[in-house]
């Protein structure tokens, strides 16, 4: 069934976003069909004196596949081709005035001209200059027929064929060139995103980097020491505790390769300390010293809660991606930042599943004092919405941004403070 529906041929200008002109094809050809089939009977009995039935069954054979031509042109063209030609022969057994046009008279070439038109919509170049010869050829060749001699004017349907053929060539050219430049764009905008996806998750990483090395050199230090901290230890313990530290030694050793293939030639000066929730005072500092008033509340970790470094770097990162958006976008507005430790079955605002502690992330900034004439800057901290929601998937957490009814923007996340939730 498949297969079948993709061979059936579709429709001249079916791919046009508006109706009228998916239906443009089959109106003209409805017209020219309604048109032309009485006037050439009329014409072919009346002025050229052909037989009544025979005129009939030529201007059927001329006109009907017009519009079979909305569909399968080429089809159409051998048809109506044949008949023409026909007709032109068959006018040679009467006598008509010299001054009407022979081989093909004026309602023919009105019909053969619509059919060129829509044959240079569908068809491949090659086709077309085929198409354009054999036209030729036989206008030709009937132009020295015994009893009629040549003439410019027996030569209109080569000229007016081939123009309508170059012309329907010309149109489906362009149309295929603006297809492909669309589906170009949207691949290359699909893989400017994936991309940004791919560059921004390995920040991420190399970031991370440092928090997880941090503790793997902990554990190697706690390995290597336990037989000079512990008493009396069991040469079995004693040998496990070796077996630790020298597996947490390799493992550095593996991360700093990992690390060697993810940074780039542009990740210079990541080799820093990450920075955490004690560093995002004086994110929202440094941000309200550029003019954009900060108000910050900071969380209260003392009742033991303890903040992991992985979160409390997400917290950073989204903290400072939010900012820089406020400075970009709405210059001047004023902005709160906070941080809250929170249980969702007691209320968090972001709907968690009640699975434990929770640090919630809040970023609203007002409406722009002014609107802004245009970007203040073109670089930025990372890669806006993109890096915010794969940090707070790396941890597990919830992301809910979107603009407020006041024209202002809410930045609100919530990352688990627990290793089963981040797990």
């Amino acid at each position: 069934m498949t297969s079948v529906e993709e061979e059936r041929p579709r429709a001249l200008l079916a791919g046009a976003s508006r109706r009228w002109v998916r239906m443009l094809p089959w109106a003209v050809a409805f017209v020219l069909c309604v048109a032309l089939l009485p006037t050439t009977i009329v014409v072919l009995t009346a002025d050229y004196g052909l037989n009544g039935g025979l005129a009939s069954g030529l201007a059927v054979a001329q006109a009907a596949p017009l519009l079979l031509a909305v569909v399968r042109p080429l089809h159409a063209w051998y048809v109506v081709f044949a008949a023409d030609v026909a007709g032109a022969l068959a006018l040679l057994t009467v006598d008509f005035e010299e001054r009407l046009l022979w081989p093909f008279p004026p309602m023919e070439l009105v019909g053969y001209v619509g059919l060129c038109l829509a044959l240079g919509l569908r068809e491949r170049r090659r086709t077309l200059v085929l198409v354009w010869l054999v036209t030729a050829a036989a206008n030709v060749g009937l132009e020295f027929a015994p009893s009629h001699g040549a003439g410019a004017k027996g030569l209109l349907l080569t000229i007016l064929g081939g123009v309508a053929l170059l012309l329907g060539g010309v149109l489906r050219e362009r149309y295929e060139v603006q297809r492909r430049l669309v589906e170009q764009e949207t691949i290359s905008e699909a893989e400017r995103g994936r991309r940004t996806l791919l560059e921004e998750r390995a920040r991420i990483a190399r970031e991370l980097h440092d928090v997880v090395a941090h503790h793997m050199s902990v554990i190697t230090v706690q390995a290597d020491t336990a037989e000079y901290r512990l008493a009396a230890l069991p040469p079995d313990v004693r040998q496990e505790f070796t077996s630790i530290a020298a597996t947490a030694r390799e493992s550095l050793g593996e991360m700093r390769r990992l690390l060697g293939v993810l940074r780039n030639e542009e990740a210079h000066g990541e080799l820093v300390p990450q920075p955490g929730l004690a560093q995002i005072g004086q994110l929202a500092e440094a941000t309200a010293r550029t003019g954009a008033p900060v108000d910050f509340t900071p969380c209260d970790t003392s009742g033991g809660v303890e903040v992991p470094e992985a979160v409390g770097l997400s917290a950073y990162r989204i903290v400072q991606e939010a900012l820089a958006n406020v400075v970009r976008h709405a210059p001047g507005a004023r902005t709160q930042v906070s941080l809250s430790v929170s249980d969702p079955v007691d209320g968090g605002d972001g709907g968690g599943d009640g699975g434990g502690a929770r640090l919630t992330v809040l970023v609203v900034n007002e409406p722009p004092p002014e609107p802004p004439a245009g970007p203040l800057e073109v670089g930025g901290t990372g890669h806006g919405l993109v890096g915010m929601r794969e940090r707070v998937r790396l941890v597990g957490g919830t992301l809910d941004v979107g603009p407020l009814p006041d024209g202002g923007f809410r930045v609100a996340a919530q990352l688990p403070l627990t290793e089963k939730d981040i797990t």
